[in-house]
C-alpha cells in the first residue's frame, strides 16, 4: 500500500489522468522509469498518439489483463532511452531485467487477442506458476536456470512457500527464474517424474539448468528461506555437482 501511494505521489505531476478507455500517459523519463519500477511486470505503448495503430487494441488488451499495469508514452525523446525508434508496445519485467518489444510496423496482424497473448506469455514474475502459456516466456528468457518449487495447490504449505520464495527471488535476479509447479495438476506429472517425484512427495525444491539439461534436488527436509538460499548459492559456486553425484550413488545403493 505504501509503495502504491509513493508511486502515485511521485508521478502524478507527469502522468495524465486516466479516463475510461484511455491509458495513463507518461510524459517524461522520470515518470516512465517510476512506472516501470512500480510493478514486477508492466507494459508501455510507445506510440505517437491515440490515433496510432495499436492504441485501441492495447486499451482493449489492458482491460482484459488487469494483473499488468499498462500506460502510453508519446514522447520520442523518452523512446531513445529504450533503443526504440518507431511505434512499439514493450513489456518490462524485473525477474530477468528483460525488455520484450513488439514493433508495430513488423507485426503482420495486430489484434487485441494477440496483445493479450503477448502479455500473458511474457508475464514472467519473481515466482511464476508453470503452465502451457507461461512456459513459453520462461524458456525464451536468457536466464536458463530455474529454481523449482514443487507443491500441491490447496495444501497448507503452498501459499506459505510461494510467498517465502517469491520474497527471496529478487536476490537472484538475472541468475535464476523461480518457478512454481503445481503437483496437483496431472499435466505436471512429467515435470515431477523428471526429478523422480510424485505428488505425495511434495513439497520439494529443485534446480534445473537449461544450458546443460541438468537437475539437482534439495534433500528432503524443512524448506526454509535459508536452505533454499544456500542451495542457490551452492549452485552458483559450482558445488552442487558433488551433491548430485552423492545422490546418484545413494540411489544406486538402494
Amino acid at each position: 500500500m505504501l509503495i502504491a501511494v509513493f508511486f502515485s505521489l511521485l508521478v502524478s505531476p507527469v502522468v495524465a489522468a486516466e479516463k475510461d478507455g484511455v491509458l495513463p500517459r507518461l510524459t517524461d523519463t522520470k515518470a516512465t522509469e517510476a512506472f516501470i519500477d512500480s510493478a514486477e511486470v508492466v507494459v508501455i505503448g510507445f506510440l505517437e498518439g491515440e490515433e496510432s495503430p495499436g492504441y485501441q487494441q492495447l486499451v482493449s488488451a489492458a482491460s482484459r489483463v488487469d494483473s499488468v499495469p499498462v500506460a502510453i508514452c508519446t514522447e520520442k525523446e523518452v523512446w531513445t532511452n529504450y533503443s526504440l525508434s518507431s511505434d512499439t508496445i514493450t513489456l518490462f519485467r524485473k525477474a530477468d531485467n528483460h525488455q520484450e518489444n513488439l514493433v508495430i510496423a513488423t507485426t503482420k496482424k495486430l489484434e487485441a487477442d494477440g496483445l493479450v497473448n503477448f502479455i500473458t506469455i511474457n508475464e514472467v514474475r519473481y515466482i511464476t506458476e508453470y503452465d502451457q502459456v507461461t512456459a513459453v516466456g520462461l524458456f525464451h528468457s536468457h536466464v536458463k536456470t530455474h529454481l523449482l518449487l514443487f507443491a500441491n495447490k490447496g495444501s497448507k504449505e503452498y501459499t506459505e512457500l510461494k510467498e517465502a520464495l517469491g520474497a527471496l527471488a529478487p536476490d537472484f535476479t538475472d541468475k535464476f527464474l523461480f518457478v512454481l509447479i503445481n503437483g496437483a495438476v496431472k499435466s505436471n506429472s512429467r515435470s515431477l517424474g523428471y526429478f523422480g517425484l510424485k505428488s505425495q512427495d511434495l513439497p520439494r525444491v529443485g534446480i534445473y539448468d537449461g544450458d546443460s539439461d541438468t537437475k539437482w534436488l534439495l534433500p528432503a527436509g524443512e524448506i526454509s528461506t535459508e536452505r533454499v538460499r544456500d542451495f542457490c548459492q551452492s549452485f552458483l559456486r559450482g558445488e552442487l555437482k558433488e551433491v548430485k553425484q552423492e545422490e546418484a550413488e545413494a540411489k544406486t545403493e538402494l
